[in-house]
């Protein structure tokens, strides 16, 4: 028998005008208080050595390329090595609209690119509030819009580092606030614009291939249960998807005269996690950014040679030594989840801010997982898009190498899940939230 559905009481009038001033306000303190670290922090990338390096690594070596006429190319400092296809595209044709307008390697230019990725941080804002209201309620909601706010790698992660991490993870948690949406929904249009951002977000990062697939198969679904029609809108998504990364593979083929998918660095990637130096999550001289003698043979064999020797090397050492390479995938899953990698004074002394981040990423690692509970026992559909996100997103991260960077775009909906096991301790009660939360015009499953 199915549940008959529940229908919550009605929003109090202009309620929607204050949801509008709560993330007005948030987006604008998060904003000011990432702009006051922006203020205290630029000087760092200006360093000139390696050719400013700092300023972006690879991200900024392609866009100063691009800049100089030289084309998407030359992403490590020395000499110029030509097209390459180690980046997506969307970041470094973004830093490097920055440098055309600010001039490269820039006072201004720094200033420019960490505030616009503060302003990416500061919106996505407005996705968690939709999601938390969705999934959880309005208090989960506001809870969590103030909790990014202030949210300490929320901040560190965009005014502090030049990469693609705050443009990624707002992407990542528009699409994943569109997924919950198109599980109510058979229109094209919304079908369509999904794809549309998933290519995009695909040109940016293409770790969003790990989840995103899933969340919408999800949605299909939760819509084949319902009775309604799912396979044309997600045929229209898959086929936008499609003609957004149709041109970047177009051209990678036209330039390495083979099918590159989104970024070749793969085989480099494993290397560096896992050929070598036992004492920390990642060995530079295996790459060309940290080793003269690994750069000159980039050179060298170019950049598509170049990696097919690293996938051998790479799958050479995991063959002979499978016992280190599982040791450490269990290291680097910890390594994600609670910030502890070693306590050893050498490794100390590389990554002295360890000792203080393993309680802050421990501790919202646990409270996560309390929320997660808590909303499975109320629902467990409710729950399996967070599921989604938290066991497949960072796999690959298990295998190559972590950075707490990458556990970025997990941010918001760990931020969220830390917020309903806050909101359910405070309202003391399952029916307080229940009441709250924003209907779907779904049936209950059976």
């Amino acid at each position: 028998m199915t549940a008959s559905p529940s229908f919550p009481r009605p929003q109090a009038r202009g309620a929607g005008e204050s949801h509008f001033r709560l993330l007005l306000f948030a987006v604008l303190a998060a904003l000011a208080v990432r702009l006051v670290v922006v203020a205290f922090v630029y000087p760092s990338f200006l360093d000139p050595q390696r050719q400013h390096w700092l300023f972006g690594f690879e991200v900024g070596k392609v866009a100063e390329s691009i800049v100089l006429g030289h084309g998407f190319g030359n992403p490590y400092y020395g000499p110029r090595t030509g097209p390459t296809a180690l980046l997506p595209p969307v970041m470094p044709y973004v830093l490097a609209g920055v440098f055309a307008l600010f001039g490269i390697y820039t006072k201004a230019a720094a200033v420019a690119i960490l505030s616009l990725e503060s302003l990416f941080s500061s919106l996505t804002c407005i996705p968690i509030f939709f999601i938390a209201r969705k999934s959880f309620g309005i208090r989960t909601a506001r809870w969590a819009v103030w909790l990014w706010a202030f949210f300490p790698y929320a901040i560190y992660f965009s005014a502090d580092m030049i990469r693609d991490t705050a443009l990624f993870t707002l992407m990542l948690t528009c699409l994943f606030w569109a997924a919950l949406c198109l599980q109510d929904s058979t229109r094209v249009w919304a079908w369509a614009g999904f794809g549309l951002l998933f290519g995009v977000a695909a040109l940016t990062d293409p770790a969003v291939l790990s989840v995103v697939p899933l969340l919408a198969l999800w949605a299909c679904y939760r819509l084949h249960r319902q009775g309604r029609r799912w396979l044309p809108p997600a045929i229209v998504s898959a086929v936008v998807f499609c003609a957004v990364l149709a041109p970047w593979f177009a051209r990678n083929y036209l330039i390495f005269h083979k099918p590159v998918f989104l970024r070749d660095g793969f085989p480099l990637e494993l290397c560096v996690g896992n050929v070598g130096n036992a004492l920390h999550w990642w060995n530079g001289n295996v790459q060309p950014s940290g080793s003269n003698r690994e750069l000159a043979e980039f050179d060298r064999l170019g950049e598509q040679a170049y990696m097919a020797a690293k996938w051998v090397q790479a799958r050479d050492y995991i063959e002979k030594h499978p016992g280190i390479f599982l040791w450490r995938s269990v290291r680097r899953f910890v390594f994600i989840w609670a910030g502890y990698w070693s306590f050893n004074p050498k490794y100390l002394h590389e990554e002295p801010s360890d000792p203080a981040n393993i309680p802050f990423c421990l501790g919202t690692t646990i409270l996560a997982l309390i929320g997660f509970r808590k909303m499975l026992v109320k629902g467990a559909l409710k729950i399996v898009p967070y599921a989604i996100m938290i066991v497949f997103f960072p796999l690959v991260y298990y295998i190559t190498h972590p950075d707490m960077p990458y556990r970025g775009p997990l941010n918001p909906e760990i931020v969220i899940l830390v917020c309903c096991a806050i909101v359910s301790w405070r309202t003391g009660s399952r029916k307080a939230e229940a009441d709250e939360t924003e209907p779907v015009a779904v049936l209950n499953a059976k």
